[in-house]
């Protein structure tokens, strides 16, 4: 058996790995999909001083408190700089990274310093009190429509300093195997250029952005190979 930490990205929650963690749990695995602080269910316990430290905390308590051990973290997106972050403070505890369509930094980086320009300049104008309202569910590649008002139905805004808050890393994570589950390939994010950057083996997945709503089979398929690699 496997542990599986399934952590979401920006505007998202634990909810959106309904069913990829259901795949998972019938396969006999073990699976945690937390809710980072001010999103989600957790959305009242949002403000502008929640920032990507927060959020590292946040899987820090989970994997200390649930001892959990020879994990499998998964991080999508925003949540690429939170699963990097926490594994270097206790790589000990790590098995495997999957980044799915995800952020990625050096010690000192901030998602705002790896986003293209066009992106950041959205986030300067949308901010509203340091908080940055949801994108569209199209915009993530979520068209079908009863997965579209499950998802918009769910989003809430994401702080903004976790965008702007550098990542923290003494190196200890790039000891941790990692790969690259890329959704998005031909898109205007750099995913597949930090996948190289950092030398990830990479697997292409027919589905848009936010994979685990429009396509949780065949992402639970690929994290599968997680446990049988671990």
């Amino acid at each position: 058996m496997t542990a599986y930490v399934l952590v979401h990205g920006a505007w998202l929650g634990g909810w959106c790995w309904r069913h990829v963690a259901t795949r998972l749990r019938e396969a006999g695995h073990e699976v945690h999909t937390p809710t980072l602080t001010g999103l989600g269910e957790r959305a009242h316990l949002t403000g502008p001083e929640i920032g990507l430290r927060t959020h590292v905390d946040d899987l820090l308590g989970l994997l200390r408190y649930e001892d959990l051990r020879e994990v499998v973290l998964v991080g999508h997106s925003y949540a690429g700089l939170v699963v990097r972050e926490a594994a270097d403070r206790v790589p000990e505890r790590v098995s495997r990274i999957t980044m799915v369509d995800a952020w990625a930094g050096g010690d000192g980086e901030s998602l705002d310093a790896l986003a293209p320009g066009f992106f950041r300049d959205w986030v300067e104008s949308a901010t509203v009190d340091g908080l940055v309202p949801p994108t569209s569910a199209a915009s993530v590649g979520v068209t079908e429509p009863d997965q579209v008002a499950w998802l918009e139905s769910k989003l809430t805004p994401q702080p903004r300093r976790t965008f702007s808050e550098p990542t923290r890393l003494s190196g200890a994570v790039d000891a941790i195997s990692c790969r690259a589950v890329l959704c998005t390939p031909g898109g205007p994010m750099p995913f597949p250029q930090l996948a190289e950057r950092y030398g990830w083996a990479a697997t292409v997945l027919d589905a848009g952005h936010d994979a685990m709503v429009t396509a949780p089979g065949a992402l639970a398929d690929l994290l599968l190979q997680d446990a049988w690699a671990s």
